[in-house]
């Protein structure tokens, strides 16, 4: 018999929908098979937090268990569980006069239960087909992958790969449906779904900005002072751009239609921002070109609070 998905995940039954992610995500970081190679105690215990967590994450079926209508393994319970069975195989008191037919009409609409024909027994019960369990995965990946598209394989608490096809431009946060790549059905009912959350990594030199991309661009001191025509990388290939002599760090050139698409139609934009990086070893001419230059004015005037 599964256990109490609430005392597997240690949560109270009142417990919110962000406390039991919460909760999912660090005991199945703890006992993930990948960081517990040969652990047979672990691989056990992250196919019942993975279970535990795909049923409190799933309202209606979390409804059903904390009503009693399914176990903690998601199956409808036996209603007639722990009840004593009087003549001619039935119940006590309350259903006397009731035929044979009428018996097979009301269990059929109550439980989903036929009643047998002449040969065999007279009460046979047939489950309802019912849909399986979706599994919930967190998926992590890089704002590159995001923004460009991926394929990602993933192994999941049963053991199984997934081949997961990320979209170019998918969000943080966004979630994947694999229809049919979840639980086994009930009865025959149809197979519930994997349903993957997308956590992107923030990027050191690019970042997202709605439907635009804004990359933070390194360049010499000899670019900017004299400009310079160069190749910009990006998570769909490199770009060129153009570099205007005397250009200050932190000026910001716009690559239209380099961006995301958007779904109107169309792409955002990359904006590029230069960023004068010096040499490591500042040459000595240098430094005595940099002393003999005297600006115009002050640029620190425009600074005001």
């Amino acid at each position: 018999m599964a256990k109490d998905p609430y005392k597997i995940l240690g949560i109270k039954r009142d417990a919110t929908d962000a406390e039991i992610r919460k909760a999912y995500r660090a005991l199945a970081k703890k006992h993930h098979p990948d960081l517990n190679k040969g652990n047979k105690a672990s691989a056990e215990n992250f196919k019942e937090i993975s279970a535990a967590n795909a049923l409190l994450t799933d309202k209606e079926l979390r409804a059903q268990y904390d009503t009693g209508k399914v176990d903690a393994s998601g199956n409808q319970k036996n209603p007639f569980a722990g009840g004593g069975m009087g003549q001619n195989g039935m119940g006590g008191a309350g259903m006397g006069g009731m035929g044979q037919g009428d018996m097979a009409d009301l269990f059929s609409s109550l439980f989903g239960m036929q009643m047998g024909g002449r040969s065999g027994h007279p009460y046979t019960r047939h489950s309802q087909p019912q849909k399986g369990a979706d599994i919930r995965y967190q998926l992590e990946i890089t704002l590159p992958e995001a923004v460009a598209g991926a394929v990602k394989h993933v192994r999941m608490s049963d053991g199984k790969s997934l081949k997961i096809s990320i979209p170019a431009g998918t969000n943080d946060e966004a979630v994947l449906r694999l229809r049919g790549k979840g639980s086994a059905g009930v009865a025959g009912g149809p197979n519930g779904d994997a349903k993957v959350t997308i956590k992107v990594k923030p990027h050191k030199h690019l970042r997202r900005d709605g439907d635009n991309l804004r990359l933070e661009l390194p360049i010499t001191l000899k670019e900017a002072v004299l400009g310079a025509k160069i190749q910009v990388p990006t998570p769909t290939g490199k770009l060129s751009l153009k570099i205007a002599a005397g250009s200050s760090s932190g000026k910001t050139l716009r690559l239209k239609g380099k961006g995301l698409k958007r779904k109107s139609g169309g792409n955002g934009d990359l904006l590029v921002r230069l960023m004068i990086v010096l040499p490591k070893d500042m040459p000595k001419e240098l430094e005595k070109a940099v002393e003999s230059i005297e600006n115009d004015e002050n640029p620190r005037l425009s600074i005001q609070f």
